[in-house]
């Protein structure tokens, strides 16, 4: 134990003598506090504030996945051409700045959705772009790349950290100065996210250009090779689960259980407290073993977190197993991201964006599904769904056992392209 945390302690103090890491670092900072401030009030800002319906509310979200899903894809592609992908960031970060502000000075519908889709949609490739520049970051440094992984999560931890202290303040912010003032605040992270983005960000050398140009692979060409289509399949699953469980969970609680709103507050408080610590280890533990075995121990987590939920009959069976919740999201949002740039190594925006995109399916397919399991069935079968879904994802990760990875040669590029 006293090697491993002197371990994490060395390349905690590495991460900062790697020239622009810190950058980056920072910039993730920013970009938690804006997610962190507007995504935990989606649906109150969007059905008490401007009134929606819960059904109208769903079709909104919808729509403006789908468009964050088609810009961000473009946007992925266009960034791995490109010489420079900190001004590319800013751009997104611009449009994050603009949309935000749309939402803190307009209550009407089509405004918002307008906003949503085009704005919105666009920034939605923040969170792949930093992510990417962090791969580069570190490819172009003398950190070995058996330890890639362990820094990776390092620089998920500080997006992890930033969402962790992000609601407590925005429920501060939110009650002295409304939606406008919590809206506005995530606008100014993001232009100070653009900021620091075409300041401090440098352009790709020539020599990395010449192979990232070569790796100009149609995005079905990708997308469509068994072992990546596999993986995309697992992860959207395991996040059809997630969406579910997040989307249930107040109301299994105190429809089912007979719990508090106190309660539910400790159940979404605990799995933060943990996730850093466990990103950090497992990020560790990427160093020493392939992340195939780490990414199918996180999924198999997911079986057991799920299973054991649906058969919680008191609200403290959920505390205690809202730890290993920590768990398997430690691994599969943070150790996930450098297992799929690993895919495409001279394409770290489209394969950052391919694990983002695999989410965001996953959230739409659990938004329309949630009501009809609910309804249907009751708030406890709900879980039974996420368990259903988080054994095929793992049925499917034990079937890439002995598939090779597909790898993309500069040949390979010229002929498709």
């Amino acid at each position: 134990m006293n090697s491993f945390l002197h371990a994490i302690k060395q390349h905690t103090k590495t991460t900062f003598a790697i020239q622009q890491f810190p950058i980056a670092m920072i910039i993730n900072v920013f970009l938690g506090i804006s997610f962190a401030f507007v995504m935990p009030y989606n649906s109150l800002f969007a059905i008490d504030e401007v009134g929606m319906s819960n059904k109208t509310f769903g079709i909104f979200m919808l729509i403006s996945s789908i468009c964050g899903i088609v810009f961000s894809t473009y946007i992925a592609k266009l960034s791995d051409r490109l010489p420079n992908r900190g001004f590319i960031l800013a751009m997104c970060a611009i449009a994050g700045a603009v949309g935000y502000l749309g939402f803190a000075f307009s209550r009407n519908f089509y405004v918002l959705l307008f906003v949503s889709s085009l704005f919105l949609g666009i920034s939605s490739s923040t969170f792949s772009q930093v992510f990417a520049i962090g791969r580069e970051i570190l490819g172009r440094s003398t950190v070995p790349s058996s330890q890639i992984p362990l820094y990776m999560n390092i620089l998920r931890t500080i997006f992890a950290l930033s969402w962790t202290l992000g609601p407590a303040i925005a429920a501060f912010v939110l009650l002295y100065l409304g939606f406008t003032g919590l809206f506005v605040v995530a606008a100014t992270c993001n232009v100070i996210v653009a900021i620091i983005s075409l300041l401090f960000l440098k352009s790709r050398q020539e020599s990395q250009m010449a192979k990232t140009s070569q790796a100009n692979i149609p995005l079905t060409k990708i997308v469509f090779q068994p072992f990546i289509f596999l993986n995309l399949l697992a992860f959207t699953f395991i996040s059809v689960a997630n969406t579910l469980s997040t989307m249930n969970m107040a109301q299994f609680v105190t429809k089912e259980l007979g719990g508090t709103e106190k309660d539910i507050g400790i159940i979404f408080s605990i799995p933060p407290v943990f996730e850093i610590p466990f990103m950090l280890g497992f990020g560790y533990l990427a160093t020493k073993i392939i992340s195939d075995k780490l990414i199918r121990l996180g999924v198999f987590i997911a079986c057991i977190y799920f299973i054991l939920l649906s058969f919680a009959a008191e609200t403290w069976h959920i505390f205690i197993v809202q730890i290993l919740s920590a768990a398997y999201i430690s691994i599969t949002s943070g150790v996930a991201i450098t297992y799929f740039q690993d895919f495409l190594p001279q394409m770290p925006g489209t394969a950052t964006n391919l694990y983002s995109n695999s989410n965001k399916v996953g959230s739409m397919i659990g938004f329309v599904l949630f009501g009809f399991i609910a309804d249907g069935f009751g708030y406890r079968s709900v879980y039974f769904a996420c368990a259903v879904f988080a054994i095929v994802a793992f049925t499917l990760l034990l079937a890439l056992i002995k598939m090779k990875r597909a790898k993309f040669d500069t040949v390979q590029a010229r002929q498709v392209s």
